[in-house]
This record gives structure tokens, C-alpha cells and sequence, in this order.
């Protein structure tokens, strides 16, 4: 991961974790009468106060469906949510709001291309190329569309470090593949994956990339021009922003090529019962009314997060990991797994023959809330040969008190087990 160390210097004297964390209400709250320690960033992060007031105000001073009246409401409400996509195309540098497709999240943002691409490109006997640490939601549409198709899916195997073996991603290519669909952060492993080094080289067989950013937009900066991907997905509750609101950013070249999604309101140009023709981008892929309220509160936490610094945050959070897996790591019982060189900060975990829902609770009996299961990433988890894993993910606004507060329960819990 290559940062601008200028920027780092500037912003991150100004990183202030205290007063950051007095922006987010909930970690002032209690769980069984003991101060909050957030640890499940990877599955949704906390949202900033920020956000919360961007919301209300729109609805209660902006609420209006957009692109269709010519109240000034409509105007308000049509100009805040453009306002917002216009924020998302010059957080991830992409080169054109067309480019900026509001979804309901990453999941339906890769449905979209599946359904979408799949229907232009996909044929029987083609290949999908998809590894090893996908989350579900980057298998199972893929699979579908396969079944649908006669198309067949193949997989990059990785290390026991949980890296890609990239020499293994060049011998699966072959003539038959039509698309690499590959996730950017691992959320199991944190694994950061070197996706211009895989859109080069897919790039030279004419394939299109698709990279499942939902980890990633939260941990480090993210360049969709740099990376040259093809299409890049991300949710906005996974960056400090409201659920049920995500993004796709696709070349507007090879979006222009794709039939719509969804068929309904405003993706229409005009409608007979004969004939429709449909809308330019993006609303070509918007039917119906969107959630603008997520669209403009998503516009407000990548604001949040910009004047935070993105360098800044995945400085701080670096040191987090490692300071992390330093005091982890120094628990016997203790396996982290997933050791790759790059990572962005969060730790899987087993622990003796413990079982992770066990060890889950007594945490979340200290206050302390982290993910226990197969995060949907079962095909990893049989990689490993473990049946589910405790992990801790952590966000800007943790500390390394909360790191110490984590490794005392975790010895807690060996002291019940054994």
C-alpha cells in the first residue's frame, strides 16, 4: 500500500483519536454495564453525528422525489442528491459523474453487472474468474449467471498467508475468459489484494475487471482511474455512511454497452406499448424512486472522511493492526489467521478448540463487540480448515487502550475454558 508520507506528516498531527470519537454518539453508550468497545467495523461502521443531521435535515426541511417535479422541493431534494454523486466520482477519482451508479450496495452493485454484463457478454462455455477469499456475495451471482449461461467458474488459489498466487491467476486465463470479478480488501482476512497488477494484466487479454470494494473505500485510498478497473463496488454503511445505499462505478464506455438492470421509472427516455427507449447515464441504470436520503447522507460521510484525511486514516489504522497483532499474537492459545505482507486492519482469530460463538459472548459481556462465524466466506474458511473464526476489525476511531481492553477478555476466556 503506497501512501503520500507528505500528507501523513501534515494530517496526522492533527489525528486527534479523542475528539474524533466524540463525533460518534453510540461509543459513548454501554453494553452490560461497560463502556462500548466496537470492534465489528468490517461488517457496518458507526456513523458520525455529521451524517445523523445531514439525514434529518433532508426530511425534514428537503424531502421531495427527484428529476421530476418542478416544485423547489424537487429542485432542493434533485440538486443535493446530484450533489452527492458528484462526491463519490471525485472520492474514488473517477472521470465522469455518468460513471457513478447509486444501488442499494456492493451486493446489488455486483448483481447489477452480473445480470447486466451477463446478459450482453456472457455465453456458453465462457469463463468467470473469481478466488479463493470471496465474500458470498461475490460468488453465489456469479454462479447463478454460470447455471444460467452453461458458463463455467474458476478460482485463484491463495497462500497460507491468505495472499493470491498471482502465477496460478495467469495460468487459468485462457481465450474463454470474459470477466475477473476480485475482491480489493479481504473481510476475513484483511488481506489488501494488488488489483493494478490484475487489471494490467487481464488488461492485456482484453478482459474487463470487476473489484468488490466494500472493504477497501473504509481502509485506504482508492483511484479507480489509477487501478484502470472496469467496475468498482462499494456500500455505504461499510464507510461511516447510512445502510442500505452503495455504489457502482463503471467505465462509461463499457456501461453504454450494457442493457438496464431494472426496468421502471426515470431510466426511461420514452414509452409506448410498443417500444421503449431508455434514459442516458446514469439514470439508464436508476429505476424508480432511490434512496436519497442514503444517497446524500453517504455524500456527507465521504465528506466526513475526506476532511479527515484517507491517508491519515489508513496511517493510523496501520499502526492499530500492528500494534494489534503484536499484543495478540503474544496469547499461546491464540492462531491469527491470514499473515499476508499487505493487510489493511482486521485480525481473524482461533483460539484453542474454543468455540468462536463462546468466545463472542463472554466479549460481549465485557462490553466488547466482534464478529464470530464464517463472515460469509465459507470456501475460506474450508481453505483453512477451520469452521468459523472471531474477528476484530477496527475503525479510525479505536484505540490501542481498546486493543488492551480485547486481549484481557480474550485471556478471560481461556481462563474459563480451561
Amino acid at each position: 500500500m503506497e501512501l503520500d508520507t507528505s500528507i501523513i506528516e501534515r494530517t496526522n498531527l492533527n489525528f486527534q483519536v479523542e475528539k474524533i470519537r466524540n463525533d460518534f454518539p453510540i461509543l459513548n453508550s454501554f453494553v452490560h454495564g461497560k463502556k462500548l468497545v466496537y470492534l465489528d467495523n468490517s461488517a457496518t461502521t458507526q456513523k458520525p453525528i455529521s451524517v445523523i443531521e445531514r439525514m434529518n435535515q433532508y426530511y425534514t426541511g428537503e424531502n421531495s422525489n427527484i428529476h421530476r417535479g418542478v416544485h423547489k422541493l424537487s429542485q432542493v431534494a434533485t440538486e443535493a442528491y446530484e450533489n452527492a454523486r458528484s462526491i463519490v466520482k471525485n472520492f474514488i477519482n473517477a472521470s465522469s459523474n455518468d460513471e457513478i451508479l447509486f444501488t442499494r450496495g456492493t451486493t446489488e452493485s455486483i448483481n447489477l453487472v452480473a445480470n447486466s454484463f451477463g446478459k450482453k457478454f456472457i455465453k456458453h462455455g465462457d469463463e468467470i474468474i473469481i478466488s479463493h477469499m470471496e465474500h458470498h456475495s461475490n460468488i453465489v451471482p456469479w454462479q447463478m449467471l454460470c447455471e444460467e449461461r452453461g458458463a463455467k467458474l474458476k478460482v485463484i488459489p491463495i497462500s497460507d498467508q491468505g495472499e493470491l498466487l498471482i502465477d496460478e491467476f495467469q495460468k487459468i486465463i485462457s481465450s474463454k475468459t470474459k470477466l475477473i470479478s476480485i475482491v480489493h480488501v479481504s473481510n476475513t482476512l484483511g488481506t489488501i489484494n494488488l488489483i493494478k497488477k490484475i487489471t494490467e494484466i487481464a488488461h492485456r487479454s482484453g478482459i474487463p475487471v470487476l473489484v468488490d470494494g466494500a472493504q477497501a473505500v473504509t481502509h485506504i485510498p482508492v483511484d479507480v482511474q489509477n487501478l484502470d478497473c472496469d467496475f468498482y463496488a462499494f456500500s455505504g454503511h461499510k464507510i461511516y455512511g447510512p445502510t442500505g445505499i452503495g455504489v457502482l462505478y463503471g467505465k462509461k464506455s463499457l456501461l453504454q454497452k450494457l442493457p438496464p438492470f431494472q426496468g421502471g421509472g426515470d431510466m426511461i427516455r420514452s414509452v409506448t406499448f410498443e417500444k421503449t427507449t431508455y434514459n442516458d447515464l446514469p439514470n439508464k441504470f436508476e429505476a424508480g424512486t432511490p434512496n436519497i436520503a442514503g444517497a446524500i447522507g453517504l455524500g456527507e460521510a465521504l465528506s466526513y472522511v475526506s476532511n479527515l484525511s484517507v491517508e491519515a486514516i489508513a496511517f493510523y489504522e496501520q499502526e492499530l493492526l500492528n500494534y494489534a497483532t503484536k499484543v495478540l499474537s503474544e496469547i499461546q492459545e491464540l492462531k491469527i489467521i491470514g499473515n499476508a505482507l499487505e493487510k489493511t486492519s482486521i485480525i481473524s482469530f482461533v483460539v484453542k478448540d474454543i468455540h468462536p460463538h463462546d468466545i463472542g459472548t463472554i466479549l460481549d459481556n465485557e462490553g466488547i463487540a466482534v464478529r464470530t462465524g464464517h463472515h460469509c466466506t465459507q470456501p475460506l474458511m474450508k481453505r483453512f480448515n477451520v469452521p468459523a473464526t472471531t474477528r476484530a476489525s477496527f475503525a479510525f476511531y479505536n484505540t490501542k487502550q481498546e486493543i488492551d481492553l480485547l486481549a484481557e477478555a480474550i485471556k478471560k476466556v481461556i481462563k474459563v475454558f480451561s
